[in-house]
């Protein structure tokens, strides 16, 4: 179980790279679809590069795992609103989902849930 924490936590942490340091004019463009602020998405950016960060530092640190995982888990069920909101066809909403259901992983494996 350690292992697939593991794997869910540099997973979380590399989808966020990606996403928000290589294809950011694809969020600086669904934020204007949302119809949020640019302090809006600044802010929410910084909050899942820090929460990243602490999953990545967690591999070695264990301790530090839970809160960033609850907060990625929190992000997600925000973007999972805001697609609803729009009304996206249920493609955008995949990788939401799929980072929500790591992040809960994780929860269950810190919680001894599993």
């Amino acid at each position: 179980m350690e292992l697939l924490t593991t794997l869910a936590q540099i997973t979380i942490a590399i989808t966020i790279l990606i996403v928000w340091v290589f294809r950011f004019d694809n969020i600086q463009s669904e934020f204007k679809q949302y119809g949020l602020s640019d302090l809006t998405r600044s802010l929410v950016g910084a909050a899942k590069i820090s929460l990243s960060t602490l999953l990545i530092v967690g591999v070695w640190h264990s301790e530090l795992i839970l809160i960033p995982s609850l907060g990625i888990a929190f992000l997600m069920i925000c973007a999972l609103y805001a697609h609803f909101s729009v009304r996206n066809p249920i493609a955008k909403y995949f990788p939401a989902i799929g980072l929500l259901c790591l992040s809960l992983l994780i929860v269950a494996s810190q919680l001894n849930i599993l």
